[in-house]
């Protein structure tokens, strides 16, 4: 022990001694070395708090599993309205208008009609679609599995009508709406591909019913583009490689 007496605390200066562990510590509180060496200091419970923590605590006013929102989350609703009731129909989000495609459809059979340029002109493919597959259908009854062939046509001679059109006219066209107007005018050529399924179309009444049928898809298609992209005057040159176009399906039908 003598050894620690003798040792220089430099580091830090306390009146704490290695003797005093041989006096007996009261620690019940009546009083003793404990007490004496050590009542004048005051110890702190709480220790050192930050003054941020030191606010007062807002009571949870919320449920169990039901936490209060502090943010309105965006639904689809904020965009529709409150309920469901205003939301568009899903015909409607998927730009599919049945007055649209019966008013088309009408400008078609009736070639004398005037065609509206503002419904002409948008891009509707739901009703080519439909045109499509049922003069493949009706080719199929006849016997010809062409759908190949219709598909491959209508793509070559709408990307050629699309830079046709492009050239001649000062606003331009887009592609769908190009394809959008030939599909609806293959109409009557679903007529001519019908009545291949009852009677021959190679005989003399045949070739003045498939030249019919060119001259009415050509001149409705000619008339719709005409409408739709302002191009008074113009029609013969439009109609020209339309009727080259529909004449192909022809003697698809014919053939």
């Amino acid at each position: 022990m003598s050894g620690f007496d003798g040792f220089n605390t430099d580091f830090y200066q306390t009146s704490y001694s290695i003797d005093d562990q041989t006096q007996a510590y009261d620690y019940s509180g009546s009083g003793g070395a404990y007490n004496k060496q050590y009542s004048d200091y005051e110890y702190s419970q709480s220790g050192f708090v930050p003054p941020e923590m030191m606010q007062q605590q807002q009571p949870y006013t919320g449920q169990i599993y039901q936490p209060t929102q502090t943010y309105t989350p965006t639904t689809a609703q904020s965009f529709y309205g409150s309920n469901f009731e205003d939301e568009p129909p899903l015909l409607e989000e998927l730009g599919i208008n049945f007055d649209h495609i019966w008013q088309k459809t009408l400008t078609v059979l009736h070639p004398l009609k005037v065609a509206d340029g503002s419904i002409m002109n948008e891009t509707d493919l739901a009703g080519p679609m439909v045109f499509c597959l049922a003069f493949g259908a009706t080719l199929l009854l006849a016997g010809k599995i062409q759908f190949g062939y219709v598909y491959g046509i209508s793509a070559i001679g709408c990307l050629g009508m699309f830079c046709l059109l492009n050239l001649m006219s000062m606003t331009g066209v887009s592609f769908g709406c190009v394809a959008s107007v030939l599909g609806y005018c293959l109409l009557p050529m679903i007529l001519l591909s019908s009545f291949a399924v009852v009677f021959s179309l190679q005989g003399m009444m045949g070739v003045i019913l498939t030249a019919g049928i060119i001259g009415w898809c050509s001149f409705s298609a000619s008339k719709i583009f005409i409408s739709a992209l302002a191009m008074e005057g113009q029609q013969l040159l439009v109609a020209y490689p339309c009727a080259l176009l529909y004449g192909v399906f022809a003697l698809i039908s014919v053939f």
